[in-house]
This record gives structure tokens, sequence and C-alpha cells, in this order.
């Protein structure tokens, strides 16, 4: 049923800590050097603090069969263990959720990077898992290296 909720889920490690790790991916203007991002734009600052809860982020990607503008809201910031961000607009998707959730494990981190959603369309939930869980997988192994020193 095209109702159905979508799941993607990719993880990484590093050797960085989870403080360094967070620090990246709380910087949206890092994104682009590390994720398959080509730019970050902030639209609007968060209640507290510049990207903090309720800061909408926009980034910009010229890596697909067409140019993606996408709206993101910061929904929940724990720190150097959670960031959450919702999609407002950018894909034909609905209750777009993502975590990025870090995981001390021995002198570094794991990154899982997961996502839930529902697709507009009917029969395409599958097409967005699938170039989702290709793109989140880069971005994970993308931030492992850069908070690692290796990008």
């Amino acid at each position: 049923m095209y109702h159905m909720v979508q799941r993607v889920d990719a993880t990484a490690e590093t050797t960085a800590s989870p403080e360094r790790v967070y620090a990246l991916v709380r910087d949206g203007a890092t994104w682009p050097s590390w994720s398959t991002l080509d730019s970050f734009e902030l639209e609007r600052p968060g209640e507290t603090e510049r990207e903090g809860v309720g800061a909408i982020r926009v980034f910009r990607t010229n890596r697909f069969p067409k140019p993606v503008v996408s709206r993101e809201e910061i929904i929940e910031l724990v720190p150097d263990r959670r960031l959450g961000y919702a999609l407002l607009s950018g894909l034909a998707v609905r209750d777009y959720r993502a975590y990025v959730d870090l995981e001390p494990v021995g002198g570094g981190t794991r990154i899982r990077w997961h996502s839930s959603f529902r697709p507009v369309v009917p029969g395409t939930g599958w097409l967005y898992r699938r170039a989702l869980q290709q793109i989140m997988t880069r971005c994970a192994r993308g931030l492992a290296e850069a908070a690692a020193g290796n990008s």
C-alpha cells in the first residue's frame, strides 16, 4: 500500500569522538564537504541558537536527474548523541523524519543515520527508499571520514 511507512537505515564507524562527529553534523555549512549535497543556507535560525531546534536549513544538490532543493527543520538535539530533522519540502514524500545517532564504541563513534517517510505518489516508496539508502550510506561514510580527518 502506498501509505506504508518506508524506512532507511545506514551506519558507519569512525575513530573520531562523538563530540567531533556531532560538531560536524550540527554545522550545516560543513555538509557540502562530506555529504552528497552541494550547498547549504540557513533560512531561519533556531529558537535559542543559530542551528538549534526550530532552525530551517536549505540544502541544494545537482547530482540527481534534476536539481533538488530540500528544506529541513531541526526537531531534536541531544549534545554529542543525536540530531533529528524533518523534511519540509524537496521530495514527494510526507512525514519524513531522520535522525543521526552517535554511539561511543571503543575509541571512536558508531554513526547511525536513519529515517522514515511515506510516499506521496502511490507505488514510489521503493524508489525513494532505494535512492535515500544510497544517499544516507554515502553521507554516513562521508561524515565518518571527515570526523576522522580523512576527507
